[in-house]
């Protein structure tokens, strides 16, 4: 099942390019029909799986490069299959946003459904060498994606997005060949060569191999001074790649940084603890005063996205620093929730900027005043997205923000400071974008507005309804993740 669902979506990609070229509505309902399939793929994994039981399961094994240690070999635990489930949500609501579309429609579905296999088999894979394979094969549908179907400014946007993350996965490759070259004998398993600690007392060969990774996956987090790439690219990416950019594609640096940097170099983690600690810090206040300042809607949420995955920086720097098992599984709890938060409400605020762009043509939010009267519908999902966001209880953000908050306080206590003044900040932001667009008078010139169809509908309400559930009953959640990250904390098991 767990092949089905990696390789299901490429299958059904290839499938697609042989449909008649001319007939964009068929090819838009096939990828649909794709996404809503391997959304059920998912669901059966996840109601397969036992939380009490072994950590990996659904597991397969097959030589592939025997020669240099190299296999295919997945499985999930309880902190990949949460990120395997939210891609298939979002794939799956992406093809229900962009139904009507006639552009490049074969094309666009095959990108879709391509960089779908590449996420699902990074999230899945337990071996090095395919974890850098489905890493490129997830990046590279999006550099297609925003250059062929952006904004004005996509080609620049496209180039820089392709340099950035290619450079950080280069740095990344650098470091895996590094762990390969160092264990005895020689593999790519991650299994055996965290059990090897193939870098252990060599302080500077496990420090190049530290920042490599650090690298490749700071740069997709993306954590401040490497994110400079992510503004422009939601700015000039459709609604849709915008939505799998930051619901999906940003988990890739963070579970890199969560699954391999952490657990195969923990010494050297906790020896450079303090940079981490300070990237976060940095990335919360600095995505979170960004923000305030923007009067593009859709560069305000892009920057939201540095502040919100901040806290995934914060966890791991806490595991890093701490060497409480409670207080590690705490901030790993924290961090894999945020992704899991961050996915469905960044991904329903992007719909949300979409769905006002298509309807004015204009993200200025100077341009909009007023809406609550005029659109009822789209109002109250802007507030429920935004106060999930900024951390409201009751909803996803708040359990998150609430268990990483938690662990930095015993683990280093201005840390935790300082992050609460950023979600001071972070506050301010979404309550500015509700004053702005839903309150006061209509401005003058404002073009006529119709509130949200079925169709938009469909695909923002679903990221709502989930963010509701895991706020309010966060246990169906954290039992998956929590078998996993106490035994990831040390903390048993």
């Amino acid at each position: 099942m767990l092949n089905l669902t990696i390789f299901f979506p490429l299958i059904a990609g290839l499938l697609i390019l042989l449909l008649p070229g001319a007939r964009p509505g068929l090819i838009r309902k096939a990828a649909l029909a794709a996404t809503v399939l391997n959304f059920i793929f998912s669901l059966i994994l996840w109601f397969g799986f036992d939380p009490g039981g072994q950590i990996m399961q659904w597991r397969t094994t097959i030589p592939w490069i025997p020669s240099i240690g190299a296999s295919y070999d997945v499985a999930v635990d309880g902190m990949s299959l949460p990120l395997i489930v939210l891609t298939t949500i979002l794939m799956m609501v992406a093809m229900v946003y962009v139904l009507p579309g006639k552009d490049r429609a074969k094309a666009h579905a095959f990108l879709f459904l391509l960089m779908e296999t590449g996420l699902i088999g990074l999230f899945s894979s337990r071996d090095l060498l395919l974890f850098y394979l489905f890493f490129e094969i997830g990046l590279v549908p999006m550099y297609f994606i925003i250059g062929i179907y952006g904004h004005a400014r996509r080609r620049y946007a496209a180039v820089k997005f392709f340099i950035y993350t290619r450079a950080g996965s280069l740095f990344m490759l650098l470091s895996f060949l590094g762990l390969y070259l160092g264990t005895d004998p020689r593999t790519f398993s991650l299994s055996e060569i965290i059990a090897a600690q193939p870098l252990a007392g060599r302080p500077l060969a496990a420090a190049l191999a530290f920042f490599g990774m650090l690298l490749g996956f700071g740069v997709k987090i993306p954590t401040v001074p490497l994110h400079n790439w992510l503004p422009d690219a939601h700015v000039e990416a459709p609604t849709e790649g915008s939505v799998i950019l930051a619901g999906i594609q940003l988990k890739m640096g963070a579970y890199g940084l969560l699954r391999i940097l952490l657990p195969v170099l923990p010494e050297t983690a906790a020896r450079y603890g303090w940079l981490l600690l300070a990237l976060a810090v940095i990335s919360l206040i600095y995505g979170a005063l960004a923000a305030l300042a923007q009067t593009d809607f859709k560069r305000l949420i892009a920057y939201t996205s540095v502040n919100h995955m901040g806290y995934v920086m914060l966890g791991a720097a806490v595991w890093a620093i701490s060497d409480n098992p409670a207080v590690r599984q705490l901030a790993m709890n924290g961090a894999m929730f945020q992704m899991i938060s961050h996915g469905l409400l960044t991904g329903g605020m992007f719909f949300m900027v979409g769905i006002l762009q298509e309807a004015s043509g204009t993200r200025e939010m100077g341009k909009f005043g007023g809406l609550i009267g005029m659109l009822p519908v789209y109002s109250a999902l802007l507030a429920v997205l935004a106060f999930g966001s900024l951390g409201l209880p009751g909803l996803s953000g708040f359990i998150a923000e609430f268990q990483v908050i938690g662990a930095a306080i015993p683990a280093n206590f201005w840390a935790a400071v300082l992050t609460v003044l950023s979600l001071v900040v972070t506050t301010a932001v979404y309550l500015k974008v509700l004053v702005i667009l839903l309150m006061g008078e209509a401005p003058a010139g404002m073009p006529p507005m119709v509130d949200m169809n079925g169709r938009q509908m469909t695909a923002v309400v679903p990221l709502a309804v989930f963010s509701f559930l895991v706020g309010i009953l966060p246990f169906f959640l954290l039992q998956v993740i929590g078998n996993a990250t106490r035994v990831f904390a040390g903390a048993g098991g």
